[in-house]
């Protein structure tokens, strides 16, 4: 199987799959956020955002609830514009008494890169 090196300089295995190019990876106290860059058949770049949390059923044991966006290049500046309005809102308009960011009691976030896949099969919904 013969591989092109993509833009992070990484070797892109020859797949008719979605490829991982980078990740990040942010755990925020019982949930996880991936932010993914994937390539798409035509080498199209395009971001998943990726929110699990750990779940603990009756019997004892968990799962993994997992809720994704799919971003694409055409919208990140309507995206990163919207977040931006939105988060400057609750900054300002936030009510009292609730917790803030800078309150020792807030759950420590801790971001991380993540490697990609070496070598994985990951079917998307529109590959079925």
């Amino acid at each position: 199987m013969e591989s092109v090196d993509n833009k992070e300089g990484a070797k892109k295995p020859d797949s008719k799959f979605k490829q991982e190019i980078h990740s990040k990876v942010i755990r925020a106290g019982k949930r996880t956020y991936f932010f993914d860059v994937k390539s798409t058949r035509n080498d199209e770049y395009y971001l998943t955002i990726t929110e699990s949390k750990k779940r603990f059923g009756d019997n004892g044991k968990f799962t993994y609830e997992k809720h994704k966006i799919f971003l694409y290049q055409e919208d990140f500046e309507k995206f990163m514009d919207s977040l931006n309005e939105v988060v400057g809102y609750i900054h300002n308009n936030q009510p009292e008494g609730v917790v803030d960011q800078n309150d020792e009691t807030k759950e420590e976030v801790v971001y991380e890169e993540k490697e990609p896949a070496k070598d994985y099969t990951n079917v998307e919904f529109d590959d079925i």
